[in-house]
């Protein structure tokens, strides 16, 4: 799965990264970003690709408590076509999720130590994921959103057996178009393998707490 990400890239960098025309929010760094909280997503709109910021944990159109969003923070690739909670913002509303790097936990004899995984060159990273609006009547809309996770590559296998899907830059307008046909998009993002252009390394335990979202998160250990 993936539980905690990282956005330290500057603006600048994701306007060119994401081909944005402007970013309607105040632009900051995040260390350590966990489920519910909102964060930064990329989704076609009516000039082109648009950003604003979610929530992380996606909630169906048709659930009754927003609260169910809490367990959706992935979907898997292999079956979110078929999922109920999944598969209308899998043919209609794809997004793509601003990331930089993302915190996974290697298992050891001596516990769970967490590593962050980046690009080689730190540049920004699009993660495959999927959008919904939560309306009920009477209530103010909700839009929240979900990562999608494959199984770990070579690179990423020993320290742990999923991780989200990375879309490489010539494939970002095609999994975003609603046109696309939504099958063939993901298999060829499958068919990639990322990790000759990550790298990784030990982190402090600080980003096992939600709660914290310092610089001191990406700090090496060792």
């Amino acid at each position: 799965m993936c539980g905690r990400y990282t956005i330290v890239a500057g603006e600048e960098a994701v306007r060119d990264a994401f081909d944005l025309r402007d970013i309607p929010f105040p632009w900051r760094p995040r260390y350590n970003v966990a489920p519910t909280q909102r964060a930064p997503v990329v989704a076609l709109g009516d000039g082109g690709p648009a950003i604003a910021e979610l929530r992380w944990g996606l909630v169906p159109s048709w659930a009754r408590d927003p609260s169910v969003g809490n367990r959706m923070i992935n979907a898997r690739a292999e079956t979110a076509a078929v999922k109920p909670a999944f598969r209308a913002a899998f043919k209609r509303r794809r997004c793509l999720v601003v990331a930089d790097g993302f915190y996974e936990w290697r298992r050891g004899p001596d516990g769970k130590t967490p590593m962050r995984i980046t690009r080689r060159d730190s540049t920004p990273m699009a993660f495959a994921g999927l959008w919904e609006r939560w309306a009920p009547e009477g209530q103010p809309h909700l839009d929240t959103f979900t990562i999608l996770t494959t199984a770990a590559g070579p690179f990423v296998r020993p320290i742990h057996d999923r991780m989200p899907l990375i879309v490489p830059p010539l494939a970002r307008a095609r999994w975003l178009d609603p046109e696309t046909d939504a099958a063939a998009a993901l298999d060829d993002l499958l068919a990639r393998d990322e990790g000759a252009e990550l790298t990784a390394y030990e982190v402090s335990t600080l980003v096992n707490a939600p709660a914290n979202d310092v610089p001191e998160c990406l700090e090496p250990v060792g």
